[in-house]
């Protein structure tokens, strides 16, 4: 059994985690008192802005595509569930979620959380799109885990008792 389901809903999905993502991070850049986490959230506002420029260029080869399911609708309901746990739900969520962090440690661990979030997105996404898209998600499941790196060592290194920074 399958579903219709159109490649670019799923495309459009990610354009908007990786603005959410964008707002996020600026926000994030421009409240935090540490340099180094400064540069890491303007270097993630690059990124993202990288990544919805690769989804734009998608947009134009997404087609219609058969999913095999289980059961009727397990894989709208699938996607459903990752877009509504994601931590950059909405522009308004995200900007005061942003603005709410306490501390930069706080942010840094909001930041990892959507960043494991959308790893798990982008590996369902994969599933469904066809073959010659695998090379693009792989580059950018590339890259969301390096944000997911970098975030983890900056929270390692703000959480140091004699951090100079």
């Amino acid at each position: 059994m399958s579903i219709s389901f159109y490649g670019s809903e799923l495309i459009n999905i990610a354009i908007g985690i990786e603005r959410r993502g964008i707002a996020f991070y600026d926000v994030m850049a421009k409240s935090t008192q540490s340099a180094a986490a400064r540069d890491i959230f303007r270097y993630l506002v690059g990124m993202e802005r990288e990544h919805i420029q690769t989804f734009q260029s998608m947009l134009d080869e997404a087609d219609r595509y058969e999913i095999p399911e289980m059961y009727a609708g397990e894989y709208a309901a699938y996607l459903q569930a990752l877009v509504d746990s994601a931590v950059f739900t909405d522009d308004m969520a995200t900007s005061e979620m942003a603005t709410q962090a306490d501390s930069d440690i706080k942010a840094i661990e909001l930041g990892i959380s959507a960043e494991k979030d959308s790893i798990l997105f982008y590996y369902g996404m994969k599933e469904i799109m066809p073959q010659r898209a695998h090379p693009t998600l792989d580059k950018i499941i590339a890259e969301e885990k390096l944000h997911l790196r970098q975030l983890a060592e900056l929270k390692k290194k703000l959480a140091t008792p004699y951090n100079t920074d």
